[in-house]
């Protein structure tokens, strides 16, 4: 039973993470021959003030249009 866990700053839409969802199920089932239905899929959210990136948040980089 695969599962994968993806880390995502916060700020995607519903419509956008099932996506993903889908998405990484069907490319993980294809890759390894597993049923999609036995494929999990957790994805985590996180704050942009808590993500960093060489050493400034994410939360900075968006305010500056550097990311």
């Amino acid at each position: 039973m695969p599962l994968v866990q993806i880390t995502l700053a916060r700020g995607r839409t519903p419509e956008q993470l099932a996506a993903l969802g889908e998405k990484v199920t069907a490319a993980v089932a294809d890759a390894v021959g597993a049923p999609a239905g036995n494929v999990r899929v957790v994805v985590t959210e996180c704050e942009p003030e808590h993500w960093f990136v060489g050493g400034e948040s994410l939360a900075e980089l968006r305010a500056s249009g550097k990311r």
